[in-house]
């Protein structure tokens, strides 16, 4: 019987089971997609690199060490094939409109609140958007991710000071367009609590 535990899923994909594979997507697609679409800002690659991170998961079972956590190995294999696909594709983004509906999808017709709401939202992403490569992921696994600064040097296997560095240039970036389109009587914190 195929356990639920992450590390005998684990070692239940290294001798190939499909269906400990299928219990590892369904724990950590969200988490994979909402990284992989942050970073791209393109909702069909980000569909693709979601496939793309489970198939290598299935492919490079044996080098997996069963011991550790499997989402730091997630979040590095998401970013690199992220990383990978913007440097391939060298654009401009457009907003992430379909992360936006995504992630607030509601059924009634939005208030004039939800609206307002849904517009500072799309200029947070674009924001984003428009980061430089390296900082933009910082800052994807930093606030949206929610991983310690720790965490994100060893995921992407740079020093904490460079980490640290490139989320204070991409959280001053961040303010100064914000602040910008946004006008200041609005109030965008980027620390974390």
């Amino acid at each position: 019987m195929l356990k639920h535990n992450e590390n005998e899923l684990v070692e239940e994909l290294r001798s190939g089971s499909l269906d400990a594979l299928g219990f590892l997507y369904d724990r950590y697609q969200h988490m994979v997609y909402r990284t992989a679409i942050a970073i791209t800002g393109d909702s069909e690659a980000a569909s693709d690199l979601l496939q793309d991170v489970f198939l290598r998961l299935y492919r490079f079972a044996d080098h997996i060490d069963s011991k550790r956590p499997l989402e730091p190995w997630l979040y590095r294999m998401t970013a690199n094939l992220s990383y990978t696909w913007v440097k391939r594709n060298r654009r401009w983004f457009q907003p992430l409109e379909d992360l936006a509906d995504w992630l607030v999808s509601s059924d009634s017709s939005p208030s004039y609140s939800e609206v307002e709401a849904q517009d500072d939202w799309n200029l947070v992403q674009q924001a984003v958007l428009d980061l430089p490569l390296p900082q933009r992921i910082v800052v994807v696994l930093y606030y949206l991710d929610d991983l310690s600064i720790q965490e994100i040097s060893e995921i992407l296997d740079i020093p904490v000071g460079t980490v640290k560095s490139r989320l204070h240039y991409g959280r001053n970036a961040l303010k100064k367009t914000l602040g910008l389109q946004l006008g200041m009587a609005r109030d965008f914190s980027f620390e974390q609590s």
